[in-house]
């Protein structure tokens, strides 16, 4: 298991009160970050979290906001950098899907997919490269989609594969624009996970991805030795390609 040593660095993880979000916040809790959980309305599942993560003797904060609304998003990251300091390690994982044909989908519904995925990750990248500039460190990791790279056509969920093929393109710009500032941005892409809300057959490797799996990528985004690993997609997904589906 990778375990970079991220004591005395602050974590954020976007949507961190459940799944994907509270696992990725409980492993760098466990690196010995301190962790600011975030949630948008699951105020009793983020403490939970909260406690989890605390148990491994790092400090932690609740941080409550709409990360489609930048003043929200100024206001969380204000609310972390009172309790715990300037976010080192950002990983923007919140993300609404929209499983149905792209003609059933309402237009209120694909803006919530494009916003949460997309809009929410350029709004708290932004946010977090002062800080990271500043003090001349940083990493940000993006949560994508295995799809977005390899040619899968499909009109159900299209509005999700839309917006985190534009994560994708967002996280390569974004690590071009910080290469000489010591901070890196990279992706991490799984295809069906754990919380999954459906399972194709033919699952690569007899299972789909577990938290644990994703975890360990982004771990290794955040050690010291990967400074040089920037611009970067790792998909999660067990060698899956689009044919198989």
């Amino acid at each position: 298991m990778i375990r970079p040593d991220l004591d005395g660095r602050v974590a954020l993880v976007t949507g961190s009160a459940t799944g994907l979000g509270a696992a990725l916040t409980e492993s760098l809790a466990a690196c010995g970050a301190d962790v600011a959980v975030h949630y948008h309305t699951s105020d009793a599942a983020a403490r939970e979290v909260a406690d989890v993560a605390g148990d491994h003797g790092v400090e932690t904060a609740l941080v409550q906001g709409d990360v489609t609304d930048p003043d929200a998003v100024d206001d969380l990251f204000a609310d972390v950098e009172s309790d715990l300091g300037s976010v080192d390690i950002l990983v923007n994982n919140v993300g609404a899907f929209a499983p149905a044909h792209w003609e059933d989908v309402e237009w209120d519904r694909w803006r919530t997919v494009v916003e949460t995925n997309f809009y929410g990750t350029v709004l708290c990248s932004k946010r977090a490269l002062g800080g990271m500039r500043e003090q001349e460190w940083g990493r940000v990791v993006n949560v994508g989609y295995a799809s977005a790279e390899k040619g899968l056509v499909n009109p159900k969920n299209f509005p999700y594969f839309v917006a985190k093929a534009g994560v994708l393109m967002f996280t390569r710009m974004l690590a071009a624009d910080t290469q000489d500032d010591s901070i890196t941005a990279n992706a991490v892409s799984p295809y069906v996970i754990e919380n999954s809300d459906e399972f194709p057959e033919n699952a690569p490797r007899g299972r789909w991805a577990q938290f644990a799996d994703v975890a360990q990528v982004v771990r290794f985004f955040c050690d010291e030795g990967s400074e040089y690993v920037s611009g970067e997609n790792v998909e999660v997904d067990g060698g899956w390609l689009p044919e198989d589906v």
